[in-house]
Parts: structure tokens; C-alpha cells; sequence
């Protein structure tokens, strides 16, 4: 039996792992997919505090070494339950493993357009991230693919370093709020295309552009040097819902204490109901839910 299991092996699950080895607990991280989270999809980070540039690959690398260093345990399997008491199960989908605490850091995915080829350009023109990738386009053209708060605050961001910003959404009009509508109405670099979705990605490295298909089933091609999809986050705690309460949209029911409804069980990172999803606050939160998993191994 291990003193904390963490669920998640991105920068949130991670941080957890680290502060709670660090406090003499025996851990386990479990993760489905890449070990370092949506981080790995990022050719360069500038804004995590003492690296002046390295890549998302880079600093996952980092990650793993350090809580390996610690004596973590790192496993590969997806979790399918956690069933809970004094002792919690966590079911796999290759075994089960048993600890006093959980620390629930799944992390949200960006929703996909569903596209061939998509995931190979990720980090070779696609992005979800203006504030981490914007600056890799400045002087350039790229599209935004979305039309709600997110979609239209990465438009105004980009528009402030790109030469030109393309907007595309697939409804008859924008469903951000009026005063980011507003804004961007403004900017002269910026063309709004109504009704139209992206039914194809141009290039096999390296995108070079896109192509829409409007409610008529016309089509445009539009060249491109980088396109952001701001269409939404899925967040991955459905299998959880049994101990920790989900908002509408599927995210962890807490605040800055990262404590769930169920004693011994605790949510860090995008998973979790926030307003501000970065690497830096995803770090943040694991520090603060292994602090107090280790609080709660110490007094149960």
C-alpha cells in the first residue's frame, strides 16, 4: 500500500508527487498517456520560472527525473475507479493498487477539431495557447478557430503581434461576451468568417494553411502559419464522480485547498474548477494538495 496515489503525470500530478516524496510518503504516479501532460505538445516554453527557454519534452523529461530521484513509482495505466474508505482502491485498467490519499490531477484535454493529420501538426502550427505560443507568430497570419470568450481573447492577444488574425466560426455570430466583441470590432488586422468551419489542414510537417467549408458546402483555401483551436476544454474526471462532485462541464468541484467531498481524496491542475489554467498555477496546486494529503496520511 503506498501513502498517496496521484493520478496524472502532468506538471500538477507531478509537483504533488515531488512535494509529497519530499515529506517522507511512499508514492505512486499513474498516467494513461504522456508522462509531463498537454505541456508535451509545446516546441518551446518561456514562462516557467527559471528556465529562460526549453521544450514542453524537455521539462517533462525533467519531471520524471526529479520524482524518480525522490523514490517515486511511475506507471503507465489508465485508472477506471477509485473506490473509497480508510483505504482507497484505485482501479486500472491493469490492476489495483491501495493508499490512504488520492490526489486527482487529470488535467483538461483541448477539444480537437477532429482533423486528418491534426495531431502531427500539434506544435508544428497548430496551438491551443496564445499566451504560451503567440509569440512564435509575431509578424505573421493565423487563424483562430472558435467564436466564445476563450477564441475571441487568443484573437485579441494574437492580434497585437500578428500581422493579420483570421476568425473562424462556425455560427452566424460570436458567443463571447459583448465588451470582447466589441474589441475586437476594433482591431483593423482582424476578419471574422461567419458560418464556415475548417474541413481541412494544409501541410504534412508544417502546417501552411487551412480549408474552410461554408454552410453552402463551398470551400476556401486560406494560407496560414499557425492556427489556434479555442473550441472548448474536456475535462477527464468522469471516471471520479462517485467521490468528487463535477461542475456542469465535467470539472472538479473546489477551490485554492484543492479538497474534494471525500476525506482523503484531493483534485489539482486543470482538472479542477479555475479560472487561470497555466503551467505555473498547475504546479502551484499540486504542491498545495500534496501538502495537505500528506496532512491527511499524518492524522488518519
Amino acid at each position: 500500500m503506498y501513502d498517496i496515489i496521484v493520478i496524472g503525470g502532468g506538471p500538477a500530478g507531478m509537483t504533488a508527487a515531488l512535494y509529497s516524496l519530499r515529506a517522507n510518503k511512499s508514492v505512486l504516479v499513474l498516467e494513461k498517456g504522456a508522462f509531463g501532460g498537454q505541456i508535451t505538445f509545446s516546441p518551446l516554453v518561456e514562462n516557467i520560472p527559471g528556465h529562460s527557454a526549453l521544450s514542453g519534452n524537455d521539462f517533462a523529461a525533467l519531471l520524471v527525473e526529479q520524482v524518480l530521484e525522490q523514490g517515486g513509482d511511475l506507471d503507465s495505466a489508465e485508472v477506471t475507479e477509485i473506490r473509497g474508505g480508510d483505504v482507497k482502491t484505485v482501479v486500472t485498467d491493469s490492476g489495483e493498487y491501495t493508499a490512504k490519499a488520492v490526489i486527482i490531477a487529470t488535467g483538461a484535454e483541448h477539444r480537437r477539431l477532429g482533423l486528418k493529420n491534426e495531431e502531427n501538426l500539434i506544435g508544428s502550427g497548430i496551438s491551443f495557447c496564445a499566451v504560451c505560443d503567440g509569440a512564435f507568430y509575431q509578424g505573421k497570419h493565423v487563424g483562430v478557430v472558435g467564436g466564445g470568450n476563450s477564441a475571441l481573447q487568443e484573437a485579441l492577444l494574437l492580434s497585437e503581434l500578428c500581422e493579420k488574425v483570421t476568425v473562424i466560426q462556425n455560427l452566424a455570430f460570436l458567443t463571447g461576451e459583448q465588451r470582447l466583441r466589441d474589441r475586437l470590432a476594433e482591431k483593423k488586422n482582424v476578419e471574422v468568417i461567419f458560418n464556415s468551419t475548417v474541413a481541412e489542414l494544409l501541410g504534412s510537417e508544417t502546417l501552411n494553411g487551412i480549408v474552410i467549408e461554408n454552410t453552402d458546402g463551398e470551400r476556401k483555401n486560406i494560407p496560414l502559419d499557425g492556427l489556434f483551436v479555442a473550441i472548448g476544454l474536456v475535462p477527464k474526471n468522469a471516471a471520479f464522480s462517485n467521490l468528487i462532485e463535477l461542475d456542469k462541464y465535467g470539472y472538479a468541484v473546489s477551490d485554492e485547498s484543492c479538497l474534494s467531498k471525500t476525506e482523503g481524496v484531493f483534485v489539482a491542475g486543470d482538472c479542477r474548477t479555475k479560472k487561470v489554467r497555466q503551467v505555473t498555477t498547475a504546479c502551484a496546486d499540486g504542491a498545495v494538495a500534496a501538502l495537505a494529503a500528506c496532512d491527511y496520511c499524518d492524522t488518519h
